[in-house]
């Protein structure tokens, strides 16, 4: 018998989530359900994210409500569009095998009428971030008087966000006796004072020291020169071939960057930040779900709600602001009761922040070492024999190749056959890595004598443009809906050559500059004689007295390493291209690569952008809805 049922969970229920694959409950669930079953308490549970805390509450709710009547009874405040979105699709999976259960998700960045087309038709359960939930009660479109729970999950955070206000109107709303449960990873005074003020003697159950950090997450820190930072980080990555992460950046504008850098470096890599419109922000964490993407990189807020199983590892490119930020990071992975590890890389000047972490979480950093350039091709050598040893021979397809491999093989032996194979892979990273510097510094290294601080904090991935580079001028800009990353796509795309081969690109209104190695400027030019985008002709010319003061700012930067993986999708593409380390590109991209062999692009869409939407302008005064959207801050 599943343990669910001794909880008090009826089997209908039980059923569906032993499908979801639920053996034991966790410890917060095993405490919190058989509480709020009883329905007569208010409600506070401290436990670290990758708990559990969903299915704590959302079970509860379920053999709570009445189903037969079709009015709001629940009311699930959380601070992100994500987070929303995940809570929203777990009820509605637990209740899979319950009749006229109806949940809505209501958050920013979508479309409003069809959220109130939702709530017409009637709901039991509303998911909702507050800024868009508030908007909705303004139009006075829902009604939450007869509601009987509310639940603010990830309190903690929509207090960090600023949404104090907003949860006052929207409680002020709903009726006096009603039950209120609030979740949260951390209890700093903020959420205490929600707690006193909306609840009545409520229930207080804490898993583990307030506070603290998950026990099967391990903590390691790096510490590197600010100008070595991206590529101590691409070293680390390398490291770790099977890595599955997040990597944490402080603002928007780093995140992009990084992101872009990346891809350009060849990494299956994107970004997710609130500049995004919901459309595109799905399509990113589509792909990282599937596994299209290996590394998601994104600001606090826009990670918030992110629950996607076995992520190995969480990289933090810049420490958060605020150290509770860092147990929401580092709870992204070692979920479940698995493993997972978080890292820290920073400068000398930011060990005090280290210490202060650890005392918070109750959890020894260690102290780590930027592995050599030799140890990351020992790394990726056994990694690719690992998955030869493993691969899944698909025999009948294979087998009408068998006789042309043997013939091809026939005058080498069986040592000399896997010393080939093995050097495709290992000479890649060997020359990529031959000259490569040690990154490491002692913690007691300042790291920053004179010349090492980069522009603009550490943003060491950027690199000046090349001698040997010619800049052309082309017909399309801002106004065509192209980001740099979509241009260096589409350029890529029509011109067949690698995005390494492009320099610096000039964004403007009507027109755009870009570099492109000298050697290429008569493949480009060629490869858009015959382009042309939503009816008119693209015209390439070379720059000369066009520049007009355009300068060299704003820019695709080639930033820090290059090298062995050749490029890496790019531009705004609807499915895969690029090929293994092969191709080029970069950018923000809906479809991004799809792994395999070869290279190269294909089907770029010039179709434009959907609009950034991103928010939504609350009745009581237009604050930004759903994900780092949501965050008044710099985030």
């Amino acid at each position: 018998m599943n343990p669910f049922s001794t909880l008090g969970i009826r089997h209908d229920i039980v059923n569906a989530i032993t499908e979801l694959g639920f053996e034991n409950p966790t410890p917060i669930q095993e405490q919190a359900i058989p509480v709020l079953l009883s329905g007569s308490n208010d409600f506070v549970g401290l436990a670290q994210t990758g708990t559990g805390k969903t299915a704590s509450f959302g079970l509860p709710l379920l053999e709570l409500l009445d189903f037969e009547e079709n009015y709001p009874q629940a009311l699930i405040l959380c601070p992100t569009r994500e987070l929303c979105l995940q809570i929203a699709s777990d009820i509605k999976n637990y209740a899979k095998n319950m009749k006229n259960v109806n949940v809505v998700a209501v958050y920013g960045g979508a479309n409003i009428s069809d959220q109130l087309r939702q709530i017409k038709r009637g709901v039991q359960i509303v998911v909702a971030t507050p800024g868009r939930m508030l908007d909705i009660i303004n139009r006075k479109a829902i009604d939450f008087s007869q509601v009987q729970y509310v639940v603010l999950d990830e309190a903690d955070e929509m207090l960090n966000m600023g949404f104090q206000e907003d949860i006052d109107s929207i409680l002020s709303t709903t009726p006096d006796d009603k039950k209120t449960w609030l979740f949260s990873a951390t209890m700093p005074s903020e959420v205490r004072r929600i707690a006193k003020k909306y609840m009545t003697d409520p229930f207080e159950l804490t898993m583990g020291t307030k506070n603290t950090g998950n026990v099967n997450i391990e903590h390691e820190y790096y510490i590197v020169k600010a100008r070595d930072k991206y590529a101590a980080f691409k070293r680390i990555v390398d490291f770790n071939p099977e890595i599955f992460g997040i990597v944490f950046c402080r603002t928007k504008i780093e995140t992009q960057e990084i992101a872009e850098s990346l891809m350009k470096d060849g990494y299956n890599a994107d970004a997710l930040h609130g500049d995004l419109s919901q459309q595109q922000r799905d399509k990113v964490m589509k792909r990282y779900r599937d596994r299209s993407l290996q590394l998601l990189i994104a600001t606090d807020v826009a990670a918030r709600g992110i629950d996607v199983n076995d992520v190995t590892h969480v990289i933090n490119y810049s420490l958060p602001d605020e150290i509770e930020n860092y147990t929401h990071r580092s709870g992204r992975t070692g979920r479940a009761g698995k493993t997972g590890i978080s890292i820290a890389i920073i400068n000398s000047k930011e060990l005090g922040k280290i210490r202060h972490i650890e005392r918070t979480i109750g959890k020894q950093f260690t102290k780590a070492e930027i592995p050599s350039g030799f140890d990351v091709c020992e790394k990726q050598l056994f990694a690719m024999i690992h998955k030869v040893h493993n691969v899944e021979v698909n025999e009948e397809q294979i087998e009408q190749y068998i006789p042309r491999i043997m013939d091809e093989f026939k005058d080498m032996d069986k040592e000399t056959i896997i010393k080939r194979f093995a050097s495709l892979e290992f000479n890649r990273f060997l020359e990529y890595y031959s000259k490569s510097p040690d990154l490491n510094i002692s913690g007691d290294d300042r790291g920053f004598e004179r010349g090492d601080r980069p522009e603009r904090g550490d943003r060491a991935f950027r690199s000046s443009t090349s001698p040997g580079y010619t800049r052309l001028f082309m017909n399309l800009g801002s106004v065509d809906d192209f980001t740099r990353g979509d241009m260096l796509g589409f350029i890529c795309n029509n011109t067949k050559i690698s995005g390494k081969s492009v320099g610096k690109i000039d964004l403007k209104g009507v027109f755009t500059f870009f570099e492109v190695e000298e050697s290429a400027v008569n493949q480009v030019i060629e490869g858009f004689k015959s382009v042309d985008f939503q009816g008119r002709d693209v015209r390439i010319e070379l720059a000369g007295d066009r520049e007009g003061g355009g300068g060299d700012r704003g820019g695709s930067y080639r930033g820090g390493g290059g090298g062995y993986r050749g490029g890496s999708g790019g531009g705004r593409r609807e499915g895969g291209g690029g090929g293994y380390r092969g191709g080029s590109g970069g950018g923000r991209r809906e479809g991004g690569r799809e792994g395999g062999s070869g290279g190269g692009f294909r089907d770029f869409s010039g179709k434009r952008r959907e609009d950034r939407a991103g928010s939504a302008n609350a009745g009581s005064g237009g604050r930004r809805e759903g994900g780092s959207g949501e965050r008044r801050r710099r985030n």
